[in-house]
């Protein structure tokens, strides 16, 4: 008999959320990783777990159920919750028509619209000129990724009795063989969690999906006075990009003014988003740039236009940048995930879109549901 049930091969959020899916039923589980530590899209992201905006039916649907998870597991896991909830304020008169139509749809369960007053409740660093109109919801949750990951780990190990191999390349999967640089482990299922490494396990059939890698660029602003921003915060920018509210067909005129009044934003991907660290400081992005292989350098003048919105939403004279990063995951044209079934007793699980954190504990479930059959 195999030492393990199920393999796990990956430790960011996708590969943790079915190690954890798999535990919660008892099952023997190891997470293999090729890093030290995590390293990738998982800890380098807003720690905004989203669910409005998300697109309509699976996505939305696994955001929600992940949003549960991730609630019922913070407390345990010593994780803290930062900021609850998202305020996506508006400015364009195109924007409130998308608004409204989604708060007609059942994604809205919760939201609510906003005067600039109400929105300035929760934000009272909003400009009133950019929040016309505002949209609220209260169903996010944000963390700190470079420590809700680790603590995420450490949780499995210590309390779920996960075991955690690291600094450890897999280098063929053929349960109950898993081969490493190491030597073989032994378990009935493998579950692969590549996150934008598309070269090594099971290349062709990755490569059948035409997936790609997209390029982000982040900021950590600190202002210059202390500002305590209650929730996340979006802008018009969110609604043309977020395919909950850009799929709505109200949508389009909104699109077409963003082309011609924020062509540069649009051109790079842009979408405003702030989320707030426990210290005070704001992390914020972010940009898109999609390539099989992204160069590893920031653009200034792509900093220089995300602080643009931000400044165009927000009245924080006087703040500084104290960080900047690039981040990278990966993409698809056609889909926001897949999973890939190389035998009964395998999967490859990629989250094609930026919403790994927002979706990866929904999409465990299902898989180790798949596997396993329906938890009782």
């Amino acid at each position: 008999m195999p030492i393990y049930d199920l393999a796990v091969v990956g430790a960011g959020i996708v590969g943790l959320a079915h190690a954890y899916a798999a535990a919660k039923r008892g099952k023997r589980v190891i997470v293999i990783d090729r890093d030290a530590q995590a390293n990738g899209a998982s800890v380098r992201n807003f720690g905004f777990v989203t669910v409005t905006g998300q697109g309509a039916g699976d996505c939305w649907t696994m955001a929600r159920r992940a949003r549960d998870i991730w609630a019922e597991t913070v407390d345990k896991a010593g994780i803290a919750v930062v900021q609850r909830g998202m305020v996506l304020a508006s400015r364009f008169d195109e924007s409130e028509a998308v608004i409204d139509a989604f708060l007609r749809t059942d994604m809205a369960e919760g939201c609510a619209r906003l005067t600039a007053r109400q929105a300035q409740e929760h934000i009272a660093c909003l400009r009133t000129d950019a929040a016309r109109v505002s949209l609220y919801s209260p169903h996010e949750i944000r963390v700190e990724s470079r420590t809700a990951i680790p603590l995420l780990a450490q949780f499995l190990e210590e309390r779920l009795g996960i075991i955690f191999l690291r600094s450890t390349t897999v280098t063929a999967v053929e349960p109950p063989r898993v081969e490493t640089a190491d030597g073989v482990i032994e378990a009935e299922t493998v579950v692969v969690c590549p996150g934008d490494d598309f070269t090594g396990l099971f290349a062709e059939r990755i490569a059948a999906y035409n997936v790609t890698r997209c390029k982000l660029q982040m900021l950590r602003v600190r202002p210059r006075q202390p500002v305590r921003f209650k929730t996340a915060v979006m802008s018009d920018l969110g609604l043309g990009r977020y395919l909950g509210y850009a799929d709505l067909p109200e949508a389009e005129l909104l699109k077409k003014r963003l082309d011609a009044d924020l062509r540069a934003e649009r051109d790079n991907g842009i979408h405003l988003i702030v989320t707030q660290s426990a210290d005070g400081s704001l992390v914020v992005g972010d940009s898109h740039h999609y390539a099989a292989t992204p160069d590893p350098f920031a653009s200034d003048a792509v900093d220089a236009l995300i602080l643009g919105e931000f400044d165009r939403v927000l009245d924080l004279p006087g703040r500084v940048i104290s960080e900047r990063w690039i981040g990278t995951y990966a993409s698809a044209p056609d889909r926001w995930r897949f999973t890939d079934k190389p035998s009964d007793s395998t999967r490859i699980v990629v989250v094609t879109a930026g919403c790994g954190a927002s979706t990866a504990f929904g999409i465990g479930e299902e898989t180790i549901n798949e596997l396993y059959g329906s938890a009782a």
